[in-house]
């Protein structure tokens, strides 16, 4: 469904953040980008989602080939495309409900956002909620949420999109390590139910271990590790991580 492909990317401060990365997301999966800070998980992402542009390489998706191949094409990919980032990016004075709607806005032409949203996207938006534990809370400002409910409020936002494709950067970071657990598993069921191919970025070991069907490792800028969580053993976190796997940041169950 998606694959970078011999993806490498330098900044325009000459720091290389990735270097000829290849992966291959089958339909449906649930993957985990794992590695230390500053070994390209956060760039890989942003060029799945076509923010970022390979300084060589590409990025395919099943429907049409290479996003960046034309600007309708890329414009096309963003739209099914979902995305859930570390710091939620809520409009704080904003309702729950009304950060949810946000999503929605993908679905529309420039003119057409100048109007309210309708029943039906209202609807829809509250489903979503609901879906997320949150319903009750859709009248609530975001910026009087716990930090676990805002990150369910952008997964929320995130979906209202409809997307085909989702993509977590390190949604679960600031998170205390039983909230982690719930929201990540919130994210977890709806992506399997719906059948949405969803990439996330992690540092938790027993997080990735728990919820991914397919973990790959990054050092570096390269893929050093891409296989089923069982094979996932000391050799190769001490590779991703250059550093005893005993030492590693877990979260509560």
């Amino acid at each position: 469904m998606l694959s970078a492909r011999d993806v490498s990317v330098v900044y325009a401060n000459g720091v290389g953040a990735l270097e000829s990365a290849n992966i291959q997301i089958q339909r449906g999966q649930f993957v985990v980008l794992l590695g230390k800070s500053g070994a390209g998980k956060s760039t890989l992402l942003r060029c799945l989602n076509g923010l970022v542009k390979p300084t060589s390489g590409d990025i395919h998706v099943e429907a049409f080939g290479s996003i960046f191949e034309s600007c309708t094409k890329l414009r096309e990919h963003r739209r099914r495309t979902g995305m859930v980032f570390q710091q939620h990016h809520l409009i704080g004075r904003l309702t729950a409900l009304e950060n949810v709607l946000m999503g929605r806005l993908s679905r529309y032409g420039g003119l057409r956002t100048l109007l309210p949203f309708g029943r039906s996207d209202r609807l829809a938006a509250l489903e979503i909620l609901d879906r997320v534990g949150l319903a009750d809370r859709a009248l609530a400002r975001a910026d009087q949420l716990s930090g676990g409910q805002q990150q369910r409020v952008g997964i929320a936002r995130a979906m209202a999109q409809q997307p085909t494709l989702m993509l977590a950067d390190e949604p679960v970071a600031s998170l205390d390590p039983a909230t982690a657990v719930q929201v990540l598993g919130d994210l977890h069921r709806i992506c399997r139910e719906d059948g949405i191919t969803t990439v996330v970025s992690l540092h938790q070991l027993d997080l990735a271990r728990r919820f991914a069907d397919r973990i790959v490792g990054l050092a570096g800028g390269r893929v050093v590790f891409s296989a089923a969580p069982g094979e996932l053993v000391t050799e190769s976190i001490d590779t991703i991580y250059a550093q005893p796997a005993a030492t590693l940041p877990v979260a509560a169950e």
